[in-house]
């Protein structure tokens, strides 16, 4: 399969990937994309937080790091996702924690379409495409 689900250091994988599968395919699909290889890293927030101090020299938690292996519209790369972020994050959300993973995969999957969210303007885009994707469930 195109988008596979893996863990590191946790037993977290999320429930009915086939469906999910489809969804995520479908998203990617209405964006424009082919599928290539896309890979779901489920992870601790001390292996996600040695990844950010390594590859991007930053030095605090979060709940994804993409790595883009994109080429001429073959969506491809690494969505590692610290699932202990994610659970911190739906709990002070009052969301479940299923809701927020798959918030952060369609967030990953968006930094490999080439949207960015460092600004302002470019958070409330990232977050209308969430919106967007997550209607499409």
């Amino acid at each position: 399969m195109p988008i596979t689900f893996h863990s590191i250091d946790t037993p977290y994988l999320p429930k009915a990937r086939r469906a999910l599968r489809q969804w995520l395919s479908h998203c990617i699909a209405a964006k424009g994309f082919e599928i290539g290889d896309i890979a779901c890293i489920f992870c601790s927030d001390e292996h996600l937080l040695q990844l950010n101090r390594e590859h991007l020299q930053h030095d605090y938690l979060t709940d994804i790091i993409t790595f883009d292996y994109t080429e001429e519209g073959v969506l491809s790369g690494d969505l590692f996702i610290s699932i202990d972020r994610v659970r911190d994050n739906a709990r002070a959300l009052r969301i479940n924690t299923t809701d927020e993973v798959h918030r952060v995969i369609i967030h990953g999957l968006l930094h490999l379409m080439g949207y960015r969210d460092k600004t302002p303007a470019e958070q409330h885009e990232m977050r209308a495409q969430e919106d967007s994707c997550l209607t499409l469930r």
